[in-house]
C-alpha cells in the first residue's frame, strides 16, 4: 500500500484525470497509477489531501459514522465578531442540493495573529479599509463547500481556505505542491488512535 500527504495548491482540481483548461494533481505529483485522493478539496481551496491505494483507509475517512476532525484555517472578508463565531460554533443553516441543512456544532475561534501560511498565487484581493481576519474551524462533517457556506451564512465570505489537519495529521512544514510519503503504521496512528 502507498500513502502520501500533499499540500494541494490553490486552483488545482483534486483529481489525476485531465480537465480542459484546469490544473490537476498530475501537474504536481507523480504517484503509482492506482493511487487516488481520499475525499477532495475544492478547486479554490488548498491544503492537506491524502493520496493512497488503501480502500479501507478511504472508507474509514469518508464514512460519516467515523466522525473524524478536520481543521480549516479560513480567512474571511470583514470584521467578524465573537457573536458570529458563536453562531458558527452552534451550527448554521446552509443550502445543500437545494435543501436547507443545519450544520453540526463545531469548534470555531478567531486567530489572535494570522497563522503562518505560504503566500498564495494569486494572492487574495486586499482592501485597506476592510479587515481580513483568520478563523480556525474544526468540523466533524464534510458537506460540499460547507466551510464557505457557513462563513457566508453569518455574513463573512471566505477569501482563503486551507485545510490544515485531519485528526493528528497536519500539513506542517509542507508548501503548496509538496508531497510526503508516509508509512501505513504512521498514517493509521495519526488518523485513528
Amino acid at each position: 500500500m502507498d500513502y502520501f500527504i500533499i499540500y494541494k495548491p490553490y486552483l488545482v482540481l483534486s483529481q489525476f484525470s485531465p480537465m480542459e483548461g484546469k490544473q490537476t494533481l498530475t501537474d504536481y505529483f507523480e504517484v503509482p497509477k492506482d493511487v487516488y485522493p481520499v475525499g477532495r478539496l475544492d478547486y479554490d481551496s488548498e491544503g492537506l489531501l491524502i493520496l493512497t491505494n488503501d480502500k479501507q483507509l478511504n472508507n474509514r475517512l469518508l464514512n460519516p459514522l467515523f466522525n473524524h476532525e478536520r481543521e480549516y484555517w479560513v480567512q474571511v472578508d470583514g470584521a467578524i465578531t465573537q457573536e458570529n463565531v458563536a453562531q458558527l460554533q452552534k451550527g448554521t443553516s446552509i443550502n445543500i442540493d437545494g435543501k436547507q441543512y443545519q450544520t453540526k456544532p463545531c469548534k470555531a475561534t478567531l486567530f489572535a495573529n494570522p497563522p503562518i501560511v505560504p503566500e498564495r498565487n494569486p494572492p487574495i484581493r486586499f482592501r485597506k479599509e476592510i479587515p481580513a481576519p483568520w478563523l480556525q474551524l474544526t468540523l466533524k462533517e464534510g458537506k460540499n463547500r460547507q466551510v464557505r457556506k457557513m462563513t457566508a451564512s453569518v455574513g463573512f465570505p471566505t477569501l482563503r481556505l486551507v485545510r490544515y489537519r485531519i485528526e493528528k495529521l497536519t500539513i506542517n512544514a509542507l508548501l503548496p505542491g509538496e508531497m510526503l510519503s508516509i508509512t501505513q503504521e504512521d498514517i493509521y496512528k495519526l488518523l485513528f488512535k
